[in-house]
């Protein structure tokens, strides 16, 4: 467990050394940077800020509390991060490592030990080192830890009932709702029935066991869980009932969180490029999902993406054989609680790969059955399916490495590594900044530059809004001890240049 674990981490670091320690673009990652800088430095949030109106941004809170609008979890492995080493990043390495490492765990109570190891393995190539949960800040290892957790506890607690086990469980479930809630939900409904019909049945164990060893662990386990999930919503939101994302929802969203929900009505947006995301690409595909052939054209999308994230064609070779390993009354509650998650991801406007992160080891117990079923397969007397099984991690660690060479010669040249530039080198010159952005008409809302670090005012650099000539000289008498620069992002070479005082929007 801990080579896993270890090899995930140390090769998801090595690749970003060799290559560029990845950089923030998407709203989600700043959003959760947000959140671990908050962490960070002891807070749960923070307070609003008086220039608040030229610091609102995509998939933050500024009221009641500045904040990040995501569930906490993958907030607090970033903040691990850079508590530890100072570079947040770090954090999601570990978060590779350890969910590798519990996928192997969990496969242990799966599938004979070297199969588990082969799985383990398998799950350092294909989500532990390279892709976008260990070279981003979006997420996805640790759901995929919790769901490891919640499966490798359910199948030891019905083979031999320990309190560490549930404990475990427990642990899974807490990070879970705080990871993908929603996702989290829907697949610990099945695995919560198959545990529940087993201690009231005929092959369940004594009522003191079901008691003492599991119920009562657990139990003790979510009450914390709630308890501190309370406390949480009640210092970002101000009630410990509503979560950051319903607020930022409420106050921004038109999209609803359902196809079959109605779309909301538009709120006053007090900037164009907000509003352009709110009612712009998101509500075009909700509005196109909302028809019979644009639903089945989404479902499709939303199939293939997630087939090529997990399986890809290697892994795809030895689902022929899934027929026979389905016999398994295990192997079918897998199936079925694939199935509960995929119907609950359909009738979502959108999915990706790190949505469906709950049920990763599920989908690796799947796949490793199906090859032990071919692995016996003979043609012509030949073990042509022992060859198949072996030849699919060596085009696995093949992709792998193809992909690496392939990052090696990506030019770092994106909008994203241009804000990170100027970022820098204001961070050189010394002293304190302030950048006021200006987009253009036409300007891409998801190339968004207006994200600040939790203590706003202490930061060395600080990005807002450029809004009309009275709000403006409000800010600049805010920062008049910071030099001021206008940036235009929309131009050919973004660069600042110092600020005409006086002008407007």
């Amino acid at each position: 467990m801990t080579l896993v674990g270890l090899l995930a981490m140390g090769g998801s670091a090595i690749v970003a050394l060799c290559t560029h320690i990845p950089v923030p673009g998407y709203h989600d990652e700043f959003s959760y940077l947000l959140a671990a800088d908050t962490f960070a430095h002891g807070r749960l949030s923070n307070p609003t800020h008086p220039m608040w109106v030229h610091f609102e941004s995509m998939h933050i809170t500024q009221q009641p509390t500045y904040a990040s609008k995501y569930p906490p979890a993958q907030g607090l492995m970033l903040a691990v991060g850079q508590i530890v080493s100072g570079y947040p990043i770090a954090g999601v390495w570990m978060s590779a490592g350890l969910a590798c490492a519990a996928i192997y765990w969990m496969l242990l109570a799966w599938l004979p030990p070297a199969w588990a190891l082969l799985g383990g393995l398998l799950a350092v190539v294909r989500v532990g080192i390279l892709d976008y949960w260990s070279q981003s800040y979006f997420g996805g290892a640790v759901a995929a830890m919790g769901g490891a957790l919640v499966f490798g506890a359910l199948r030891r607690i019905v083979h031999r009932p320990r309190v560490r086990d549930t404990l475990l469980m427990g642990i899974g479930l807490a990070v879970l709702a705080n990871s993908r809630p929603y996702e989290g939900l829907l697949v610990s409904l099945p695995a919560g029935v198959l545990l529940l019909a087993w201690l009231v049945g005929e092959h369940g164990p004594p009522a003191r066991v079901s008691i003492g060893r599991i119920a009562l662990p657990i139990l003790i386990v979510l009450v914390c869980t709630a308890g501190a999930m309370g406390l949480y919503n009640l210092r970002v939101t101000g009630n410990a009932f509503r979560m950051p994302y319903q607020v930022h929802e409420a106050t921004y969203a038109v999209v609803p969180i359902f196809l079959l929900q109605p779309p909301r009505p538009e709120p006053v947006y007090r900037h164009k490029v907000i509003r352009d995301f709110h009612t712009g690409n998101d509500l075009e595909l909700y509005l196109r999902q909302r028809s019979i052939a644009g639903f089945v054209r989404g479902v499709a999308s939303k199939i293939k993406n997630l087939w090529q994230f997990y399986l890809g064609s290697a892994l795809t070779v030895p689902l022929v054989t899934l027929p026979w390993g389905l016999r398994s009354p295990w192997m079918r509650f897998i199936l079925l609680t694939c199935g509960v998650l995929g119907v609950g991801l359909l009738v979502e406007p959108w999915t990706q790969p790190h949505y469906v992160a709950p049920i990763t080891g599920l989908v690796f117990v799947l796949v490793l059955q199906a090859m032990r079923h071919l692995r016996l397969w003979r043609w012509r007397g030949r073990p042509t399916g022992r060859f198949i099984v072996w030849a699919i991690p060596v085009v696995c660690v093949g992709s792998l490495v193809l992909s690496f060479a392939q990052q090696l010669q990506t030019d770092s040249y994106g909008w994203r590594f241009q804000r990170k530039r100027i970022l820098t080198q204001l961070q050189a010159e010394g002293g304190r900044h302030l950048v006021i952005v200006r987009y253009g008409s036409q300007h891409y809302p998801n190339r968004e530059w207006v994200y600040n670090e939790a203590n706003i005012d202490g930061a060395k650099v600080v990005w807002a809004r450029e809004m009309d000539t009275a709000q403006n000289r409000k800010l600049l008498e805010y920062f008049a001890d910071r030099r001021v620069w206008l940036l235009e992002p929309d131009a050919q070479e973004p660069y600042v240049v110092p600020y005409p005082f006086g002008s407007g929007s």
